[in-house]
C-alpha cells in the first residue's frame, strides 16, 4: 500500500509539474516571444484598407463576387476587381451549416480526370470571355495555369504577374481608369522571389484590390 501511495503521489506531482510547464509556462513564453518579435504574423497577418478597417489576412485568399440573384446557386465574379485563383477543391460546408467555414483542400484529381479537364476548359473560356475588352482580346494561349487551376490548399492569396496583367485591361475598363495606371499598380504590387531564388514572382490579390480601391477614389 505504501509503495502504491508513493507511486500515485509521484505520478500526481509529475502531472502537476508537466501541466504547469507545458500547459502554462511554455505557451506564455512562446506567445510573449511571438508578440514581441513577430506581432504582425502572430496576430494573423491582418491587412487593413485605407480606412484602417481589417479586411482580411495576407495569407488567405478571398473571392470577389456579386451578390447572388434569385435562383442563382453560384455567384458571378465582380469583374471590377482583380480575381483570384479558382477554388474548385474547397467543396461546401456540410458539417455545421450554422457557420460559413473556410474549407481547405485540393481537388485530388489526376491530370487526365474528365471532371478536372472540364473545370479547366470552362475556366479558360471564362477567363478569355471576361477579360476581353473592345480594345484587348485575350487568346486561350495567353491564359496562365494559375488562372484555371486551384492551389493545393485552395486558399492561395497570390496570383502570377502574368494573370494580374491579363486582367488589367478589364479592370481598367470597368473602373474607368487608364490601362497604364492599372498595369503600374500590378507592377508595384509584384513580389519577387524570396532571397532572389526561392519561389516565383507573385501578386497578393487582396493587397492589389485595396490599392485599386484607393486609386478609384482619386
Amino acid at each position: 500500500m505504501n509503495n502504491t501511495a508513493r507511486l500515485i503521489g509521484a505520478g500526481l506531482r509529475a502531472l502537476l509539474v508537466l501541466t504547469l510547464v507545458t500547459g502554462v509556462i511554455y505557451p506564455l513564453v512562446v506567445t510573449g516571444v511571438a508578440q514581441a518579435a513577430f506581432p504582425h504574423q502572430a496576430n494573423g497577418s491582418e491587412i487593413t484598407d485605407g480606412d484602417g478597417k481589417v479586411v482580411g489576412s495576407e495569407l488567405i485568399g478571398q473571392r470577389y463576387d456579386l451578390p447572388l440573384k434569385a435562383g442563382q446557386e453560384t455567384p458571378s465574379p465582380d469583374l471590377k476587381w482583380f480575381q483570384p485563383r479558382p477554388s474548385n477543391g474547397l467543396g461546401t460546408n456540410t458539417v455545421n451549416t450554422q457557420y460559413k467555414l473556410i474549407l481547405s483542400g485540393a481537388t485530388n484529381r489526376s491530370g487526365d480526370n474528365a471532371e478536372l479537364i472540364t473545370w479547366v476548359e470552362d475556366a479558360k473560356a471564362a477567363v478569355v470571355r471576361d477579360n476581353s475588352t473592345a480594345t484587348y482580346k485575350v487568346k486561350p494561349s495567353d491564359v496562365p495555369a494559375d488562372a484555371v487551376t486551384s492551389s493545393g490548399s485552395g486558399l492561395d492569396p497570390h496570383i502570377s504577374p502574368q494573370y494580374a496583367k491579363l486582367q488589367a485591361h478589364r479592370v481598367a475598363e470597368r473602373n474607368n481608369l487608364d490601362v497604364a495606371r492599372v498595369e503600374q499598380l500590378v507592377a508595384d504590387h509584384t513580389e519577387e522571389r524570396i532571397l532572389g531564388f526561392m519561389g516565383e514572382p507573385r501578386v497578393n490579390v487582396l493587397k492589389l484590390n485595396i490599392a485599386l480601391k484607393e486609386l478609384t477614389r482619386k
